[in-house]
């Protein structure tokens, strides 16, 4: 292991070209399980990266969802779309003309509320 700059230890990293990777895959695939990083490379130039399943997770950061929040959350969303204001918003917007739709547009893209609320 190496110390990084936050003073954490990395783990020691081999380089193998890609023909290497093939030919001694047990090895390295036992260079990983060990916590060695193994980096592939072709035409001397990076091209993967392999390291155990438990370093991925970490990086990974594995996340749990929650169903039941999600759930909550898409039904407010839904209600919301709902809403006299969302409907006579929709209605507008299908009863614009192309130049307010434009202008709609241009005044979103800079940040501005076209409806003006």
């Amino acid at each position: 292991m190496t110390s990084s700059k936050e003073g954490r230890t990395s783990p020691e990293r081999v380089s193998v070209t890609a023909t290497e990777a093939k030919n001694r895959f047990g090895w390295v695939l036992d260079a990983v399980t060990e916590g060695k990083v193994v980096v592939v490379t072709r035409h001397d130039a990076p091209r993967a990266v392999m390291l155990s399943a438990e370093a991925y997770e970490a990086l990974a950061g594995e996340e749990v969802v929650d169903l039941g929040a999600l759930t909550e959350e898409f039904d407010a969303f839904v209600e919301s779309l709902q809403s006299p204001e969302a409907v006579a918003r929709l209605n507008a917007a299908f009863e614009a003309t192309p130049a307010e739709l434009g202008r709609a547009a241009v005044d979103a893209a800079r940040g501005e509320d076209p409806a003006g609320t």
